[in-house]
């Protein structure tokens, strides 16, 4: 069982910068791939960004590349995800999740890769 809570939303303006960051339970976090994955109102929940159970692999939506950065401590069982020149159109729910290792990194844009799930926080990008 991993239990995961999210923090570091909130409100910034278009071309700022937040890093949210996920703390997860559990003495098996370095098992895991970790993702961020984010809802937009009225929008179907999508793939930000995973990173594999050491860290050395990453994979980003084209949305995400250059902009956000996925990052993981297994020392401090948590996973960030650093935001820069943030853009209205990243103003969502965040979630981070945790998935199982043992696949492609580039399959681990699917939601149903993932077991665990945080509650998430809100990102709001002003213009």
């Amino acid at each position: 069982q991993v239990q995961l809570v999210e923090s570091g939303g909130g409100l910034v303006q278009a071309g700022g910068s937040l890093r949210l960051s996920c703390a997860a339970s559990g003495r098996t976090f370095n098992s895991y791939v970790m993702g961020w994955f984010r809802q937009a109102p009225g929008k179907e929940r999508e793939f930000v960004a995973a990173i594999s159970w050491s860290g050395s692999t990453t994979y980003n939506t084209d949305s995400a590349k250059g902009r956000f950065t996925i990052s993981r401590d297994n020392a401090k069982n948590t996973v960030y995800l650093q935001m820069n020149s943030l853009k209205p159109e990243d103003t969502a729910v965040y979630y981070c999740a945790a998935a199982l290792a043992g696949h492609t990194m580039s399959s681990y844009y699917a939601e149903g890769r993932y077991r665990y799930w945080g509650q998430g926080t809100q990102v709001t990008v002003s213009s």
